[in-house]
């Protein structure tokens, strides 16, 4: 059977004005069994229809923080550092997603993006409006974790455990948690680090990076092949 394609939302540099991609991400799919497609920054309505139908789950990446706006706040930290182009492609592309019942997976801000998609909150600057004896930023190397994380519902039954090891890379997390969202995982500073959208064939995030981690870390590599496996399914439908 042909692989599942997998759309990748697109790295965007301001500064350059360019589109990039980070291979982690593509690795991680294809280590996982899927086919990853890097999608255009900038599409209609009629390309993402397009899109929608010929993928067959979406990979919503990291990256910059998710305007305050569209939480209905503004930047109270003067820590955020937005990317309007990602925010308007993925409003699209998310939106689509979700009417045709695609499976859907977010990494980091991936994980904050959906939130606020679905009427969440986030925090804005951790150090500063969350202050935690977990450092939520880490330096290199990025594969190797950094502190526990509580698991619970579907993701602890995949895993088959109740405690797991992450990697961790943000400053930003879900303060109020969009609708017909449920946390998978809790940082031991209350933190959501893990969520599931309920009424969805798959719709899920994770704060950490399993990207970075799936070439040592079986858990991270079976997160992904999790995920690649129900684009399976729906194709197989």
């Amino acid at each position: 059977m042909k692989k599942s394609i997998i759309g990748v939302t697109p790295l965007w540099d301001t500064e350059r004005q360019s589109v990039w991609m980070l291979p982690d991400y593509l690795d991680g799919i294809k280590a996982a069994g899927g086919l990853p497609v890097v999608l255009p920054l900038e599409m209609s309505a009629a390309d993402a229809d397009q899109i929608v139908d010929t993928c067959d789950g979406f990979l919503f990446t990291g990256g910059q923080d998710v305007m305050p706006a569209l939480y209905g706040s503004e930047d109270t930290t003067g820590t955020v550092f937005p990317s309007p182009e990602r925010d308007k492609l993925e409003t699209l592309l998310l939106s689509k997603a979700l009417q045709a019942d695609k499976a859907v997976f977010g990494i980091c801000r991936g994980l904050q993006f959906i939130n606020v998609f679905l009427g969440g909150t986030l925090w804005q600057d951790l150090p500063s409006q969350h202050p935690s004896e977990i450092a939520h930023r880490q330096g290199k190397p990025y594969d190797l974790p950094t502190h526990q994380v509580n698991l619970s519902g579907d993701l602890k039954a995949l895993l088959g455990k109740e405690i797991l090891n992450v990697n961790t890379l943000h400053h930003q997390a879900v303060k109020d948690i969009g609708s017909s969202l449920v946390p998978m995982a809790i940082a031991p500073d209350g933190i959501i680090e893990a969520v599931r959208m309920v009424g969805k064939r798959f719709v899920w995030a994770v704060q950490w990076h399993p990207e970075y981690m799936f070439r040592t870390d079986s858990d991270s590599l079976a997160i992904l092949s999790c995920f690649v496996e129900h684009c399976i399914s729906f194709k197989k439908s």
